[in-house]
């Protein structure tokens, strides 16, 4: 009787334990969403609030001025480009970007994952290299670069270096190891499948939850990107959205804080769209490994 007890007792602590171990995993996991919802949350309340409360400080309630600065921030304008215009320039270059980054990196991992070459280590260690290089350190002679091939001031500044993207290759080949099978692709050659061929109709499906995912990240870090097209554009109807919303706190004096949090709040809204449109490539990924396990 005394070890029927004994063990009950055992049983009893030890799932008095996992309940508390859930429970703080479970408080941990609100705090970091909300951590991570909050700066949205300011941002929101801050587009419906005048400009004059916003430098008053923190605001938690929402105001009745949004549709005054929305309507505000689409009749300013910077050297004649709008906020329309401006996020037209910014889906010009993020658009294609987004593409060719992930594409040419997919096509990268293949190559290196299914061919066996002298050089390959030493093309991956390259590649590896590369990763290590700020683009702060680069910029001056990929400036000068061109300006002698002419293309300075050019979108294709913005779009071309996208396609040599180090971290999203390393990330595609992880994934590509685990989820590309290399007698697939000896199989699509022994039917007479083309190179390419095999790559786009084999290895591309394969690979369409990391590419989602890899997209999601290119078409952020591509849209937020402040740092190159300031560097590269230098007409000002060819300024992208967040040169746009920049250009309206450039005037320390008149600046309107509630037009730049709506400008801020219409910049986050692509950002959601994307990734609402391939999180489900993610998520069928996640599904299909948990099944494969």
């Amino acid at each position: 009787m005394s070890r029927a007890t004994n063990t009950i007792g055992i049983d009893e602590s030890y799932s008095a334990k996992i309940r508390a171990k859930k429970i703080f995993r479970t408080i941990i996991c609100v705090f970091l969403c909300f951590l991570s919802v909050f700066p949205f949350y300011v941002m929101i309340v801050n587009a419906t609030l005048p400009s004059a409360r916003i430098q008053q400080g923190l605001a938690f309630i929402p105001g009745t001025e949004f549709i005054k600065n929305f309507t505000g921030m689409i009749s300013e304008t910077k050297g004649g480009v709008g906020l329309w215009k401006a996020m037209g320039n910014s889906l010009i270059v993020t658009v294609p970007a987004t593409i060719l980054q992930v594409y040419c990196a997919t096509l990268t991992a293949y190559g290196i994952t299914v061919y066996n070459f002298k050089a390959k280590n030493v093309a991956w260690s390259f590649i590896m290299a590369i990763m290590m290089i700020p683009a702060q350190v680069s910029i001056i002679g990929f400036m000068a670069f061109m300006k002698q091939i002419g293309l300075y001031g050019s979108y294709l500044t913005l779009i071309i270096p996208a396609a040599a993207a180090p971290s999203t290759v390393y990330f595609m080949k992880q994934y590509m190891q685990g989820a590309l099978s290399v007698e697939i692709i000896e199989a699509a050659r022994i039917d007479g499948s083309s190179e390419f061929s095999t790559f786009n109709r084999i290895a591309l499906p394969l690979m369409k939850p990391a590419m989602a995912t890899q997209a999601i990240f290119a078409f952020i870090a591509s849209w937020n990107n402040l740092y190159t097209p300031t560097m590269m554009i230098t007409k000002i109807k060819k300024y992208t959205l967040p040169m746009f919303v920049q250009g309206l706190k450039s005037d320390a004096i008149r600046v309107n804080y509630g037009y730049v949090y709506v400008g801020l709040t219409l910049t986050v809204l692509p950002l959601l769209i994307v990734y609402f449109i391939l999180s489900k490539y993610i998520i069928a990924g996640v599904a299909l490994g948990g099944v494969k396990e």
